[in-house]
């Protein structure tokens, strides 16, 4: 069973196989990397999520990773949380 990891305070120079490599470093099998760029510009929004293969990778990756220098930048490494509710802009229904 496959665990998603929210990587946040990425350096906006990093691509996913450098993310990827990051987390295989510390002998974590990744499943996916998915970096979160702006839509209006394109440019990298500074973090991402990381799929890892096992449970206790995850556990191995936020351990190893969480708090680590890389590219100049303290990163942060935790459990992904699930998508509450629908995205709904904010603004109250008047209906």
């Amino acid at each position: 069973m496959s665990t998603n990891l929210y990587v946040g305070n990425l350096p906006f120079t990093v691509d996913s196989d450098g993310v990827r490599e990051l987390f295989e470093q510390e002998g974590c099998s990744v499943t996916s990397v998915n970096l979160i760029n702006d839509r209006e510009t394109g440019r990298p929004r500074g973090f991402g999520f990381v799929e890892t293969a096992t449970p206790e990778d995850a556990k191995k990756a936020i351990r190893a990773l969480d708090g680590r220098e890389f590219g100049g930048r303290t990163i942060k490494v935790n459990e992904a949380r699930s998508r509450q509710g629908g995205g709904g802009g904010g603004r109250p229904s008047r209906y």
